[in-house]
């Protein structure tokens, strides 16, 4: 009797141990956590935040790496520098940004919102995820033009970058990892969500006369290329531009190595357009209205053109008008003006070359 006793003790035992031990908190992760709120109606987004999930710190060390200037060679070309907040961080009238030693970049600065419904990334699909997203404009030659080891010692150095580690991360050691990370965090609280055709969806606003023909124009002959919600549908297209003599960019193709993605670039989100111009990959053409007017008769149809677009878009002058109301009504003012997005307090002065309903 006593020996049982005994087994059914030590059983009952190794039970109550397996159930500490299965009931164990999982240890915190350092910083605090913000949660991010997908826009009314939107898809669930792409980026795992389970691997990278927002913080304040983390938020707060990104905002603080994207003005950073050492992350460039010569110290005059942070993130911010192609990427402004009041031109949707885009490169306000510039078709093709200014780098490192009197150089040019070679494609058009795109906008950066929204980028966590997205899986690929610059004109030619070539980075596929957003934490590597970085690494390439540090080190090109004619953008940042940087060696990313010697970013780290630099930022090692700082007097305020370890203690921003450590309450990004849990420690101050500094990596590529934890860099990319606190800048992915940063960016993926750039949502916009709030212009006047986000209101009006919502029932909050309503479009004028013309802005409500020009949508009717837009979903007849435009969004199959640019579906809402995001206005772009992430995917690859000739749109009929002739290759530049100088560039000799192959879009796509560059990539891939198939021919049959010759010229084809990443079709544009059309949210804040309005302010993002020049407009095309390489930014070569500077209005709404000669955007309009390349697919209504400008266009070089060749191979690789895409189907939808061999017949051109047939527009009037009417129908372009219409079209230009509607597109300016997806200027997100919040979203341009958002002080989160802005250079962070006491940060080293810029030399520029040239809904907030997300977070809790």
């Amino acid at each position: 009797m006593h020996r049982q006793f005994t087994i059914l003790l030590l059983l009952a035992t190794v039970v109550v141990s397996l159930s500490f031990i299965k009931q164990k908190p999982k240890p915190r992760k350092p910083g605090t956590p913000v949660s991010f709120v997908v826009p009314k109606g939107w898809p669930a987004i792409k980026y795992n935040l389970d691997s990278n999930g927002l913080t304040k710190e983390g938020i707060a060390l990104g905002r603080r790496l994207f003005y950073e200037g050492r992350l460039s060679k010569d110290g005059q070309f942070p993130c911010a520098s192609c990427h402004q907040p009041f031109a949707a961080m885009a490169n306000f009238d510039h078709n093709l940004s200014h780098g490192f030693n009197n150089q040019f970049t070679s494609r058009n600065a795109p906008s950066l919102a929204n980028l966590a419904w997205q899986t690929a990334f610059h004109w030619d699909g070539g980075i596929n995820h957003l934490d590597v997203q970085p690494l390439a404009p540090i080190t090109a030659p004619n953008e940042m033009a940087e060696d990313i080891s010697t970013v780290l010692d630099k930022l090692k150095k700082d007097s305020v970058y370890p203690k921003m580690f450590k309450a990004a991360f849990g420690s101050e050691t500094i990596n590529t990892q934890r860099m990319t990370r606190a800048l992915s965090q940063f960016l993926l609280t750039m949502v916009s969500a709030n212009s006047k055709y986000d209101k009006a969806m919502r029932g909050e606003d309503s479009f004028n006369l013309p802005q409500k023909l020009g949508y009717t124009i837009f979903k007849a002959k435009c969004a199959s290329c640019h579906p809402e919600p995001f206005f772009t549908d992430f995917q690859y297209h000739n749109n009929g531009l002739s290759m530049d003599p100088v560039l000799k960019d192959v879009g796509r193709m560059q990539i891939t190595g198939d021919a049959k993605d010759s010229l084809k670039f990443k079709t544009p989100s059309l949210r804040n357009v309005f302010v993002t111009g020049p407009y095309m990959h390489d930014g070569r053409v500077f209005s709404l209205f000669d955007v309009l007017d390349h697919y209504h008769k400008k266009m070089v149809v060749g191979p690789t053109t895409d189907t939808l677009l061999k017949n051109k878009i047939p527009l009037s002058n009417f129908e372009k008008g219409q079209l230009v109301a509607f597109l300016v009504a997806l200027t997100d003012t919040a979203f341009n003006k958002d002080k989160r997005f802005s250079e962070p307090p006491n940060a080293p002065p810029l030399n520029f070359s040239s809904p907030g309903h997300h977070l809790n």
